[in-house]
Order: C-alpha cells, then structure tokens, then sequence
C-alpha cells in the first residue's frame, strides 16, 4: 500500500491517550496577564477629606387612615363609624389632597369578601394610590 490508512480494519493502532493542554496553557496565560493588569486598579483609592454634618435625617411619615371593616359589614373611619355612602365622600376628599394619606384596611377574619370588594372599588374610583391591608401576625 503506498499510503498508510490508519482507520483500515487490518492495522491496530493505539488510541491516543495524551491531552493536548497547550490551549488549557494559554487561555491561563491570558486571565494571568488580566489579573496582573487589572489588580493594581482595584486597590486604588482616592483619599479626601469628606465634610462633617450634624443633621438628623427627615422622618416624614405619611398620615394614615384607619378604616376597619367588621364581621357585620360596618364600616369605621379612625375608630368611628361611617355609613357606606359617607365612605366615597371621605375618601374623595383624602385622594384631593396634596399630600395623600395611607389607608390602611383592617377586615375581620369573617367580613364577606363582597364587602371589601365594594371598598377597594370605591378606593380605586377616588383615586386612592397607597392602599394596604393590616393582619395579625401568627404567634
């Protein structure tokens, strides 16, 4: 035969058992080069000398309204209680405002869902934007 064929069924080579690690050697090569390089970077700090101030931060709490909705369905604005048409009227009147408060929902555990429905509806109609529901933790 004048060209040896090493996949003939006649001959029976080895296979090759060693790993070619020149790449695994350069692409190390490469990330050593960027780590030299980039190292020294990091450390660097520019040292100032930064003024004092002896202000308390602002804590603006937003006002919140405390609407309560019990078992029966009653409704209560801040612990006093307010009839369903009044409800809309207040709640325009809080969505008006420049500074709008926080209404804060409290449901009993038995308030038919209905009647949160119907709240949320009138809350979202006045234009409401900071709604939230209170629960009890779990002891």
């Amino acid at each position: 035969m004048m060209g040896q064929n090493p996949f003939s069924a006649g001959e029976h080579t080895q296979p090759m058992s060693e790993i070619n690690t020149t790449p695994l050697v350069d692409v190390m090569l490469v990330l050593l080069v960027i780590f030299i390089i980039t190292a020294p970077l990091l450390t660097h700090a520019v040292k100032i000398d930064l003024p004092q101030a002896t202000s308390q931060p602002l804590e603006e709490k937003p006002e919140v309204i405390d609407l309560a909705v019990d078992a029966d369905g009653k409704l209560f604005w801040n612990d006093s209680e307010i009839q369903a048409p009044e409800l809309a009227a207040k709640l325009q009147e809080e969505a008006g405002r420049q500074q709008q408060s926080e209404l804060q929902i409290r449901a009993d555990k038995n308030t038919r869902y209905q009647v949160l429905a119907e709240v949320l509806a009138k809350a979202q109609t006045a234009g409401m934007k900071k709604v939230g529901f209170v629960s009890q933790p779990q002891p």
